[in-house]
């Protein structure tokens, strides 16, 4: 038996990475940002589409793709973030409820969706309310948490609503508890610390795909020179602090931040790539780290090479689901449907993925 999935707003393929390492089958992954699609192309093949989610009929997704048995997804998440400030209407939240009403058409047994915590927050409500009530009037049971991906594995405290929801006639309840937890918390050293610097001249490691330094002022090398392991702006002295970080009200202490070498890094975010955006900056040396360190921290093997220039590729890296985590959530699917995950695994060659070209597709 196979376990035959599609991954909407796929980006570049956390999710799928992570299905695909436990034999679970692609029938289709699609995302908006091109770049992102040639990431998951090129490094698992499939039918991958740049393509919006209104440019799918699901009567006519079945059709050519084939039926599902789960439809995983993570919608944009930045208008839920508690990080964002101000308005909390943002269009993209719309997007949630859109999600779950295609793949309610396309009829899976299960549908998973994962998103920032604060989905299932009060700059969620309105919308998970709607969903909840939709899922509800169809006849799926649905259980969410928030879960810490650091639990299972990840060497980086990353905290995500996971939603799942299913037809009770066709899976069994998603069992939360049982998905496991890694014996020990791993650390940043455990992920980088056996990389090679980048080279100094901020060209690409040539056996490291992704691996190169960024440029740094002069004035941004002294300033994180003064940084320790596991500290931030306020530790560089004042003459050096940015005019608006000498204001003491200023909330966001990580910024210019260093990493520390034997605890979970931070989350990775889509602006991972510069320090002064938060606890980005290398432990001990005085640099950002670099695009193949931040993949690293999000569990991707370093044969996982990403398309696009350093800022697009760090948003990809920043953006996507753990494969980590993808594994856990995937375990639970399987134990749904009563599938061995070992007997998955062992009985699929190609974890379901043949190989393929990412093609755009019009919208409407």
């Amino acid at each position: 038996m196979s376990i035959k999935y599609i991954d909407a707003f796929a980006g570049a393929g956390g999710l799928s990475l992570g299905l695909h390492q436990l034999g679970f089958e692609s029938l289709l992954a699609f995302d908006t940002d091109p770049l992102a699609c040639r990431t998951l192309s090129e490094n698992l093949g499939g039918t991958v589409v740049n393509a919006p989610l209104a440019a799918f009929e699901p009567a006519d997704v079945v059709r050519e793709y084939g039926m599902p048995d789960v439809i995983v997804g993570g919608p944009p998440c930045q208008g839920f973030s508690t990080q964002r400030r101000g308005e909390r209407n943002d269009a993209r939240n719309d997007l949630v409820l859109d999600f779950f009403a295609f793949a309610l058409e396309v009829g899976p047994s299960i549908i998973v969706m994962e998103n920032v915590p604060g989905v299932l927050g009060e700059r969620g409500k309105r919308h998970m309310s709607d969903v909840f009530a939709l899922l509800g009037a169809r006849g799926y049971v649905v259980d969410h948490r928030v879960l810490d991906a650091s639990r299972f594995g990840l060497p980086q405290r990353r905290r995500r609503a996971i939603i799942v929801a299913w037809n009770p006639q066709q899976a069994k309840p998603f069992d939360f508890d049982s998905l496991g937890e890694a014996e020990s918390v791993r650390t940043v050293r455990d992920a980088i610390g056996d990389l090679p610097s980048p080279p100094s001249d901020f060209s690409e490691h040539p056996a490291i795909p992704n691996h190169a330094q960024a440029r740094m002022s002069e004035l941004n090398v002294r300033r994180i020179s003064f940084v320790p392991p596991g500290g931030g702006r306020l530790d560089i002295p004042v003459e050096l602090q940015m005019a608006c970080h000498r204001d003491s009200s200023h909330r966001h202490l990580d910024v210019f931040g260093r990493l520390s070498w034997d605890e979970p890094s931070g989350t990775i975010t889509a602006m991972f790539d510069n320090f002064t955006r938060g606890r980005f900056a290398h432990p001990s040396e005085n640099r950002n780290i670099t695009n193949r360190e931040g993949a690293r921290l999000q569990s991707f093997p370093d044969s996982y090479k990403f398309v696009g220039p350093k800022k697009d590729v760090a948003r990809q890296i920043g953006n996507a689901v753990p494969p980590l985590l993808a594994r856990a959530i995937g375990r639970g699917i399987a134990a749904q449907l009563g599938v061995c995950v070992e007997d998955l695994i062992q009985n699929s060659t190609s974890g379901g993925f043949q190989s393929g070209q990412c093609r755009p597709r019009a919208f409407g």
